[in-house]
């Protein structure tokens, strides 16, 4: 166990020192700060500071999913790319133990980001924005029965589990191309333009699109309890249950079989 918790923390050093992390850092606060400065500047500090605090969430988290799939998508394609994949399989690990690994090291780079958002959300809305604004009236509580609080950790949390899913989605074509560049490329494309194209689907009165991955990536539909276009919370984790199952075997079946001998 703890050989393999090693392998984890190496894995970790080897995302958390390249220089992109702290370009995406500088981009996620940078983009806070501005959203946060803007509305500030409009409304003179008027609203509340957890109104300011959601709505940013849901205009900016999808940049969190961007740089967790390129994170991901490069993590297995680069050793190839590099010829390191040879270096890392003489060493005692079995496969499966280095991919899951990887696979371990990339969730913790989402969540890490994740973290890091909420936490610039949070801190500079507390700055510029009273907690409850010009009034006294917390409007979540009033509408849905639940705090501010309260629904933003839901809200944030089915976010996460979506961006969980696109990770193993890009980790998978990171196994499967042995260019970081066209993994990278892919994920890109499948989480800006199929994601984007397919959640229309489900607008499309057909069974079959009910069963579509895509459809289910975004579970936030269901933040205040409800049905959804007849599917509820249940089904969609159910579905996304399967896909995950899927990826991860095809995954570690490609990796496993794969020749790194060339």
């Amino acid at each position: 166990m703890a050989d393999f918790m090693n392998l984890i923390r190496n894995e970790n050093m080897k995302m958390f020192r390249r220089p992109r992390l702290f370009v995406m850092l500088g981009i996620i606060v940078g983009l806070v700060i501005v959203f946060s400065g803007v509305w500030f500047s409009v409304d003179k500090g008027e609203s509340a500071m957890w109104e300011v605090v959601i709505t940013e969430t849901m205009f900016l988290y999808w940049i969190i999913t961007i740089f967790a799939a390129i994170a991901s998508a490069s993590t297995v394609a680069e050793e190839f790319s590099s010829g390191t994949i040879k270096m890392l399989l003489i060493r005692p690990w079995s496969r499966s133990k280095i991919l899951l690994s990887k696979y371990i090291s990339s969730l913790l780079f989402a969540l890490f980001f994740a973290v890091a958002f909420l936490a610039s959300l949070m801190l500079v809305n507390w700055i510029l924005f009273d907690l409850l604004g010009n009034g006294t009236v917390d409007r979540l509580s009033d509408v849905m029965g639940v705090s501010n609080i309260e629904y933003l950790f839901k809200y944030y949390g089915l976010l996460f589990l979506g961006t969980m899913m696109t990770v193993t989605i890009s980790f998978m074509l990171s196994t499967v191309f042995r260019s970081s560049i066209l993994a990278i490329a892919t994920a890109l494309f499948i989480e800006i333009v199929v994601n984007n194209f397919m959640q229309l689907l489900a607008f499309v009165k057909y069974k079959w699109i009910d069963y579509v991955l895509f459809v289910h990536l975004d579970l936030t539909k269901y933040v205040g309890g409800n049905e959804y276009n007849g599917m509820t919370l249940g089904f969609s984790l159910a579905v996304l249950g399967v896909y995950y199952v899927l990826f991860m075997v095809l995954t570690w079946y490609i990796f496993n079989k794969r020749d790194v001998a060339a």
